[in-house]
């Protein structure tokens, strides 16, 4: 029997810039505050926590006898083939950054590296913020990495299909899908985004039309709608949903009439069609780092038409 290929993906150790010398004029100020030497250790302390996660995981996978290919995020950029599980070490990020080259076909499996430790942040809430990894969709942390692979590789452990977002670039599909979410907008978020949406259904005519003058228009699937979707006031979704939620962000002024559909869902069998009327624009996936320029009289479709994403998730989100 073949030994199984394991892709293990990690977020870089040395994500932080290096910090100024002490005795660095610019930064003398800095160094003789006890609070901001506080700030600094802790992200020292970050990186050197995540360093040790990636050798741990390398051991296991080694005590394993799998086949496996270390890889850091950065250094990747074409789709994942011929693996037979993926493994991010990192938070959400990293499985975000892995699902844009996964099909249908790999699972993934999340290992929260550095989970937020909740006293922690309790105990440093006056000097400043201790918050690390929220970790959503990671099913495993270092603690119980080893069990869960474990219960992976037996299959008593299956993996979950999330419901990923499909965009069109005037009728050209986008070469990737959003697993959180879509957000629309102008590249400067001090500018007003002017773009019209309707919600078309495969066998009706859809929703009236709408104008927005606002900060721009974010579209999330269920995974997403627990994040920056909630944030703004939206609401979370069941897991195991195919709808996608949308928000136009900040409208300013809009009719009375429009009020009501500047927020709300996208069934499976619908999609939303944007017309973009500013100068400028930019579509962005799952965050800052992947996006795609649009520009005035650019149609944009979104719908749930994507292929799932197989992904081992914490028990706590498919009770």
């Amino acid at each position: 029997m073949a030994r199984r290929r394991v892709l293990l993906l990690m977020k870089p150790f040395d994500v932080y810039p290096p910090r100024p010398r002490a005795n660095d004029s610019s930064s003398s100020f800095l160094h003789r505050t006890v609070n901001t030497q506080q700030i600094l250790n802790h992200l020292d302390d970050r990186c050197r926590v995540h360093n040790e996660g990636i050798t741990f995981c390398q051991d296991v996978l080694r005590r394993k006898d799998l086949d496996f290919e270390p890889l850091f995020r950065n250094n990747i950029s074409q789709p994942i083939r011929g693996f037979d599980l993926v493994v991010t070490v990192g938070g959400d990020g990293t499985l975000l950054q892995a699902s844009h080259l996964l099909d249908n076909s790999i699972p993934i499996l999340g290992v929260n590296s550095d989970p937020t430790q909740p006293q922690e942040v309790d105990e440093f809430c006056d000097e400043f913020d201790a918050t690390r990894s929220t970790g959503y969709l990671c099913a495993a942390t270092i603690a119980n990495f080893e069990q869960i692979l474990e219960e992976v590789l037996e299959g008593k452990n299956k993996p979950f299909e999330l419901a990923r977002i499909s965009a069109k670039l005037n009728d050209r599909p986008l070469p990737t899908f959003a697993l959180n979410d879509v957000l629309i907008s102008h590249p400067c978020p001090a500018t007003v985004s002017r773009f019209s949406f309707r919600v078309k259904c495969t066998d009706q005519k859809g929703s009236s039309l709408v104008n927005c003058r606002s900060s721009g228009l974010r579209i999330c699937a269920a995974a997403g709608s627990t994040a920056a979707m909630l944030s703004a006031g939206g609401f979370p979704m069941p897991i195991s949903s195919s709808e996608l939620q949308f928000m136009v962000r900040e409208p300013i002024s809009p009719r009375a009439v429009d009020f009501p559909l500047m927020h709300g869902l996208i069934k499976s069998n619908q999609s939303m069609n944007i017309s973009w009327y500013g100068k400028e624009g930019t579509i962005y996936i799952d965050g800052s780092h992947l996006f795609f320029p649009i520009r005035h009289g650019d149609i944009v479709e979104i719908s749930a038409n994507a292929p799932h994403l197989k992904v081992h998730l914490p028990h706590c989100l498919i009770r």
